[in-house]
């Protein structure tokens, strides 16, 4: 092995370090944790087997904040790359500073999500209800973060706002991998805009559609900081997703083990959904 070589795998050393430390080892103690009935305070607890597991298949909250989070990362998955593909097919087109756009909507994606969260927030409390009242729009007029039935809407909309800015960033890389040629033969063979996009466009950026669709969903399931700021997981339980319930359970109601377990199982059925999404979108690629 040459001296080169020799240094570029000691140069990996640092980062697989830091990584077992701050990563692999956590996950592996709370592994070790959810077989416990340990609070998360002291010394003293007893293993108890699969009994965590056990309850989390009877517990409501649970269920309920698996029920929210799936429909909020189904929802927020369609729209983030429905609205993103089109911004980028626009973004695309020779359009005058288009690149100035580019920067205007990759902005939401280098802004904290917390502090997009907060400003929302605020938008949901108070500006948007005084434009609705002055306005005479009845469903602007109160801040729908406080009702029960409407409250995830909010927390969509806030994901949806930030979100689209890295798919779209995605799209834009993929189209601009097609040659132009592509198109010029079909202009002359008189396809619709329409044609072109589902016989050209969509299928030679269907890699980038399905590594975006797995992003999306991937980040959907594990939404946390929009709900902090936003909702908090209320009013009541209705906005809190598993995150959000694993955090709030953890380290403030004394169930640190028992939420272990719970993000064991989260663990498991994002890995499973992601894995199932690429099977069958890249299957879908295969048949383009």
């Amino acid at each position: 092995m040459s001296k080169r070589l020799t240094a570029f795998y000691w140069m990996t050393v640092p980062a697989v370090v830091l990584f077992f430390v701050f990563m692999t080892l956590p996950a592996l103690q709370g592994i070790y944790y959810s077989f416990t009935n340990w609070n998360g305070f002291g010394k003293h607890y007893d293993f108890i087997g699969f009994r965590n597991y056990a309850n989390l298949f009877t517990d409501s909250n649970v269920g309920n904040a698996y029920l929210f989070t799936f429909k909020f990362a189904i929802v927020v998955t369609i729209l983030i790359n429905v609205l993103s593909l089109l911004i980028a097919l626009g973004l695309n087109a020779r359009i005058k500073a288009r690149n100035f756009f580019r920067g205007i909507y990759f902005l939401p994606n280098i802004l904290s999500v917390l502090i997009v969260g907060y400003i929302f927030n605020y938008l949901f409390s108070n500006v948007f209800t005084i434009w609705g009242q002055n306005l005479g729009i009845h469903a602007f007029s109160t801040n729908i973060l406080g009702n029960e039935n409407l409250a995830w809407i909010g927390v969509v909309i806030v994901a949806v706002w930030q979100g689209i800015a890295f798919n779209t960033i995605l799209y834009l890389a993929g189209l601009q991998t097609i040659p132009a040629s592509l198109y010029e033969a079909s202009n002359l063979d008189g396809a619709s805009r329409w044609q072109e996009f589902w016989r050209i466009t969509f299928p030679l950026i269907s890699p980038f559609f399905t590594i975006n669709m797995v992003l999306a969903m991937k980040n959907s399931l594990m939404v946390f900081d929009q709900i902090v700021a936003l909702t908090n997981g209320g009013p009541g339980r209705a906005t809190q997703s598993i995150s959000h319930l694993i955090y709030i359970g953890g380290f403030q109601g004394g169930e640190f083990a028992y939420q272990s377990a719970n993000s064991v199982i989260y663990l498991i059925v994002i890995a499973i959904i992601s894995i199932l999404q690429l099977k069958f979108l890249q299957g879908r690629e295969s048949d383009m």
